[in-house]
């Protein structure tokens, strides 16, 4: 089975949750152990990625010790074409729509693509929107933030990805921020996006999460909350507790 049809299979159940693991966080002994606890509370999927470069070995590695740890889907969350590894199950295929800078749209998806050819990886194609305040991915990508309060322009964002055929949505707000993306702008693209709808950033409760979900999230993700507990299993059973139905 494609890593995308174990998502859409899923979601026909209702909406999911996916940890986020960055590499460069420590080291893959450590994040196959996130990994475990993670599967054990409930995730659904695996994302592996930062919004900086990272080693190809460290990359690497951390995927193999993820697999030794768990069955769960692996998929690539890359922020530039050094986060790409054959040992992945799935990329996330990302053009980043409100960038100021042509590269994170179609410069670096034009460098990376030959490589995933020849590694034979699934792509799953992915519309990236940054909004307020962004954090570390709006800074390195160049984003013209999305403001939190004009979800219309969140909306005319996730149309243009379902017109040019990608296949979800992400609505990211930034690792480390404080406050999620409102549920008003979740609700305003469920209502008029097609395309499954991806929301990250700022979620680290469960109230946080059943918030987006009931808002319309077809995925929750979170990943600065695993890197900050000493009980990843609690945590994420916690928050995808909150996001099943």
């Amino acid at each position: 089975m494609s890593v995308f049809t174990y998502i859409m299979d899923r979601l026909r159940e209702g909406p999911i949750h996916f940890t986020l693991i960055d590499p460069e966080k420590q080291d893959p002994a450590a994040a196959g152990e996130i990994a475990r606890e993670a599967a054990e509370g409930g995730t659904d999927g695996l994302m592996l990625g930062g919004s900086v470069g990272v080693m190809q070995s460290d990359l690497d590695g951390t995927i193999l010790a993820i697999k030794e740890q768990t069955s769960l889907p692996t998929i690539l969350f890359p922020g530039d074409v050094s986060g790409i590894s054959r040992h992945a199950d799935a990329i996330f295929f990302m053009s980043l729509l409100n960038s100021r800078n042509p590269y994170f749209i179609t410069g670096a998806q034009a460098a990376g693509a030959p490589l995933v050819k020849r590694m034979g990886v699934e792509v799953i194609p992915m519309g990236y929107l940054i909004v307020e305040p962004g954090g570390m991915a709006g800074y390195v990508g160049d984003a013209r933030l999305v403001p939190r309060a004009k979800p219309e322009v969140a909306v005319a964002y996730g149309l243009a990805a379902q017109y040019l055929g990608m296949k979800l949505l992400y609505l990211e707000g930034g690792s480390g921020i404080s406050e999620p993306i409102p549920p008003e702008m979740i609700g305003a693209v469920k209502s008029q996006v097609e395309i499954p709808v991806v929301v990250g950033g700022g979620i680290r409760s469960g109230k946080a999460a059943k918030a987006a979900a009931d808002a319309g999230a077809d995925i929750i993700i979170t990943g600065t909350v695993v890197e900050n507990t000493r009980d990843v299993k609690k945590k994420i059973k916690e928050i995808a507790g909150a996001v099943h139905r």
